[in-house]
């Protein structure tokens, strides 16, 4: 028996919806946005790499951005970026809590640098919401650190200047 092209393509579709997981299902928004919940959601303009923010920390002279950690606690004790702040996990109304208290008094311009660390960019929890409220409070000078595996291999591995502790 033969099938024509639409029947071959109706099929490999239907195989496709079969082989999609629930958690792929749910990893997109309306026509295959991100959710703001998701990393993936921060554009790339708003992305710092590792590299770019090394080099802006080891520069005299220059504005230093205001680096927040907005993942685990156990992380951020075990090692940190040089100079950075916990205000607690992203993906938590605790965290977003502290972070937004951290942030009150600050001017909407100030520079601020976010991270987590914790997983993969494209799993993590943290960045998308903590991300989100400081642009729904208005900050207009935040980028995320991009970290595309973990804290560990992306900066810590790289000799780049930690912490510990705290």
């Amino acid at each position: 028996m033969r099938f024509g092209l639409a029947q071959r393509l109706g099929t490999i579709a239907a195989l496709a919806m079969v082989l999609a997981t629930p958690t792929q299902m749910r990893a997109q928004g309306p026509m295959g946005t991100p959710p703001a919940s998701s990393a993936l959601s921060i554009p790339g303009s708003q992305q710092m790499q590792p590299e770019e923010l090394n080099r802006l920390l080891a520069t005299r002279g220059v504005n230093k951005p205001l680096m927040l950690q907005v993942g685990s606690h156990l992380l951020y004790a075990e090692a940190h970026i040089a100079g950075s702040e916990y205000v607690g996990p992203g993906s938590q109304p605790v965290g977003l809590d502290l972070l937004k208290n951290r942030v009150a008094q600050l001017s909407h311009s100030t520079f601020i640098v976010l991270y987590c660390g914790c997983c993969p960019w494209n799993r993590c929890p943290n960045m998308g919401p903590a991300f989100k409220l400081l642009h729904d409070l208005g900050f207009t000078n935040v980028k995320a650190l991009y970290l595309a595996n973990n804290l560990g291999t992306d900066w810590v591995d790289k000799g780049y200047p930690i912490e510990r502790g705290r």
